[in-house]
């Protein structure tokens, strides 16, 4: 009876939504109908890493699903070259379009071709939405002008001469420019219903903030935590630990645009600090990684190494007291400075005793290594209330929270960064926090809500402190779902010339991943079973050259770490992958290190590589089959129980106003 009377109160609430049989019914026929259209196009990244370039021309292109469309609408009529200059000119349409119009012979006519086929194309990728999505869709100032234009039918015998004088009308009105770059914006919003970040926006490359940008104007995504943007995440709350490694990684790859120019963060307290205390020091084991233009200066390169290790300094010390604070984090081994031997120059780890190729450390005190000097402590007091006070920075984090989570379940397949932790028998690992012992889904729940707390808790209270150590132990713990290593070895690789201890063993999630009965075991823990779902997964660069496919488990899992980062592309032999998933399966794409925003526009040069559909549908997809599909459904039947409702008299009907209401729809 209780259950009854609840269901009764919620029907009465939609009822205020839908009044009456009219607007029920009505709502019941639109949202069917929906359900019958192509699933809209899913377009995955991983592994940005900073290199806005690169993911500004994949983003645009969408992985070669753009110039798909315009090989569909123009391979008869056009040859290969043109529909390459057309679809550069879709990617860079306020770059390409001057060039392309000083080279017309006759500009009048060269915006009447364009416009008229910028136009077919743009009817293609509408034709698979609701009138009323590509409305949404369309600009503000101009979009009723689109519109009209976007439903020119096949049989235009009555309205011929109406459409030829509006196209006509606005080459006259000199608005051509501005028609063509917005056709071409729409064409990009069209063709991608829903953008996927894996993970790893920040770090290594110049530009994160240009992406994060990029990504708040984007009109649909999600965005899977990886162990750089949880980092990031931590250094915006005010952690001091993730703070001095945030740097200490900028540093190392000459890299602090995105500190100084995107974030507005003065680095110059450090560098004084620098000087005045490393002056006459020994910076061989803390030169900057220098990328090909080497633009550095002598003096800029020993200020950047000196820079470096005065935060380096500060990063092992605040991680130790991050350690000594979080006996549940099990790291106590990684407590290294307290067993350096500075009068024999060296440190002992678990494996034995090395010697360090720098053991001049005018800040540690032997007897108290963790703690930090006064100087210091001003230092980090300084930088922690710049990253604070970074307006942008802060904004960019509020996204990321809003956006984004350690995983996520969408459309069958299962999106996550790094791994499920999992043991050497192949079971999910079990880790003890807060008095609890957790692994696989409900330890991916529990990390995401006390990364929350690191944000959202207030100030001052155990969940913020202890929220925001746990960022830190994303970032580089062991074994944490973000990060998938026994520890990070940044210690010995700066100052340990024995390679043997740089090794950072994979969790065994990496060797089992490659078993199908293990993934589909992952999948079904997270509610996903049937023979199309799959993992996506990022984090690790896939070894082309060496062979390795980023098809594993008989295709139960993907990886498509993207190999944006160009330090990366040596190893990989590639640029990475990306993942379309549209309406007839998922493709992955392989593709070739980027070769700059000018070459690509100047050359019409486009970076997609090899293409390949490995899960293709025999029958083409539906809404019906996918998340979305499955709320609409619950939907109807909601509106179906309501009209029911209606016809019994347990809800009386509001006719004062026979319009329908539309609620959300896709």
């Amino acid at each position: 009876m209780d259950q009854r009377s609840d269901r009764l109160k919620y029907l009465r609430l939609l009822a205020m939504q839908y009044p009456n049989v009219r607007a029920a019914s009505s709502e019941i026929i639109h949202l069917q109908a929906i359900l019958s259209l192509p699933k809209g196009t899913e377009h995955f990244m991983s592994d940005l890493h900073g290199e806005a370039e690169a993911f500004v021309h994949i983003l645009n292109n969408a992985s070669g699903a753009v110039r798909e469309k315009v090989d569909n609408v123009l391979r008869d009529s056009l040859p290969a070259d043109e529909r390459a200059r057309l679809a550069t000119l879709i990617y860079y349409p306020e770059e390409k379009l001057a060039e392309l119009v000083e080279a017309a012979p006759d500009r009048a006519e060269w915006y009447r071709i364009t416009l008229s086929r910028l136009l077919e194309i743009c009817r293609l990728c509408a034709s698979k939405y609701t009138r009323e999505k590509v409305r949404r869709a369309l600009p503000r100032w101009n979009g009723d002008i689109i519109n009209e234009l976007l439903n020119k039918n096949n049989d235009i015998y009555n309205k011929r001469e109406y459409f030829d004088t509006v196209i006509a009308s606005i080459i006259e009105t000199d608005r051509a420019e501005e028609f063509i770059i917005s056709m071409c914006n729409l064409i990009k919003r069209l063709v991608v219903d829903h953008l996927h970040i894996v993970g790893d926006i920040f770090d290594r490359g110049p530009r994160a903030d240009i992406i994060m940008d990029l990504l708040m104007d984007h009109h649909s995504v999600d965005i899977q935590w990886g162990n750089h943007d949880v980092l990031w995440m931590g250094a915006a709350t005010g952690s001091r630990t993730c703070i001095a490694t945030v740097l200490s990684n900028s540093i190392t790859y000459n890299n602090l645009d995105v500190i100084e120019t995107g974030y507005g963060i003065s680095l110059r307290p450090l560098a004084l600090f620098a000087d005045e205390t490393y002056k006459d020091s020994d910076l061989s084991c803390f030169q900057p990684k220098m990328s090909e233009s080497g633009e550095l200066s002598k003096m800029d390169i020993t200020r950047a190494a000196r820079m470096h290790k005065a935060i380096a300094i500060i990063q092992f010390k605040l991680e130790g007291q991050t350690i000594l604070r979080n006996p549940s984090f099990g790291m106590d081994d990684r407590l290294l400075l307290d067993k350096i031997d500075f009068e024999k120059k060296t440190v002992r780890l678990p494996a034995g005793e090395y010697p360090l190729r720098d053991c001049d450390f005018p800040t540690i005190d032997p007897a108290d290594p963790y703690r930090l000097s006064p100087e210091e402590h001003a230092l980090m007091a300084q930088l922690k209330n710049s990253f604070l006070r970074s307006e942008k920075l802060q904004r960019h984090i509020s996204f990321l929270y809003s956006k984004g989570g350690l995983y996520k379940c969408f459309n069958g397949n299962l999106l996550f960064h790094g791994c499920i932790p999992m043991d050497d028998k192949g079971g999910f690992l079990k880790f003890s926090f807060g008095g609890q012992e957790l692994s696989g889904k409900a330890l991916m729940d529990w990390c995401e809500t006390v990364a929350r707390e690191g944000y959202y808790a207030r100030e001052g209270t155990p969940e913020r402190q202890f929220g925001k150590d746990f960022l830190w132990f994303l970032w580089c713990g062991r074994n944490s779902p973000s990060f998938g290593r026994d520890h990070i070895a940044t210690f010995e690789r700066r100052l340990i010339a024995d390679q043997s201890t740089w090794a950072e063993p994979k969790n065994p999630y990496y060797s089992f991943y490659n078993d199908s009965e293990v993934c589909v075991r992952i999948l079904r823990e997270f509610g996903l079973e049937g023979e199309h779902c799959h993992i996506v997964n990022g984090h690790v660069p896939v070894k082309t050259k060496d062979g390795e496919s980023p098809i594993k488990a008989g295709g139960r899992l993907i990886v498509i770490d993207g190999g944006f980062c160009r330090a990366y592309q040596p190893t990989t032999g590639i640029a990475g992958y990306t993942l379309v998933y549209d309406s007839w399966g998922i493709h992955i794409t392989a593709h070739e290190p980027f070769p700059g925003k000018e070459t690509a526009i100047r050359d019409n040069k486009d970076i997609l590589s090899t293409s390949m559909a490995f899960d293709r549908s025999e029958n083409r997809i539906r809404i019906r089959e996918t998340d979305t599909g499955h709320a609409l459904q619950q939907t109807i039947d909601d509106l179906k129980e309501l009209l029911a409702a209606f016809r019994r008299g347990e809800i009386k009907e509001d006719n004062s106003d026979n319009t329908a209401v539309r609620g959300p729809v896709s």
